[in-house]
């Protein structure tokens, strides 16, 4: 006889919707006595920036600079540029904050990490105010993310 008896362990039981299904001999729960013996594993932690290799932050080329569309909700052209990094020589899209910007090509650039949420696969930003890209110029408000020094009073 396929299904009676104290155990369901690996027997077709008379159940479910087709009246014969099969229940598997493992359980998908380890016991307490099992996770003693062999705790779950850690799983390591995945990097935000993974071309930079542990760096907070990384000088690079830029190849070009583009206009992207956002995602759905949004809608503008965000301007986005393409830096080669000088350590890993790896090619990553980098989101240039901010009104307007003076990068081109061959441009040097300092990107650090972040991403930009409406832009898929961008996950840098450049530093305004270093190198070959340029602070915001009249900007007043959250000066230091824009490379804006402190206006002065005449």
């Amino acid at each position: 006889m396929l299904y009676g008896g104290n155990s369901s362990v690996g027997r077709v039981l008379r159940c479910g919707w087709s009246g014969r299904e099969f229940k598997s001999l493992f359980s998908p729960i380890p016991t307490l006595n099992q996770l003693k013996r062999r705790p779950r594993p850690k799983l390591a932690r995945k990097s935000n920036v993974p071309a930079f290799k542990g760096q907070p932050i990384a000088k690079g080329i830029c190849l070009r600079v583009i206009v992207m569309k956002p995602k759905k909700p949004n809608s503008a052209l965000r301007k986005v540029a393409k830096v080669r990094l000088l350590s890993t020589q790896k090619t990553v899209y980098a989101y240039i904050p901010g009104e307007g910007h003076t990068l081109q090509s061959h441009g040097v650039v300092l990107i650090r990490g972040g991403r930009t949420r409406d832009l898929p696969g961008v996950k840098y930003k450049c530093i305004r105010g270093k190198f070959d890209l340029l602070g915001v110029s009249e900007r007043r408000n959250a000066r230091s993310k824009y490379g804006r020094k402190k206006p002065t009073l005449d």
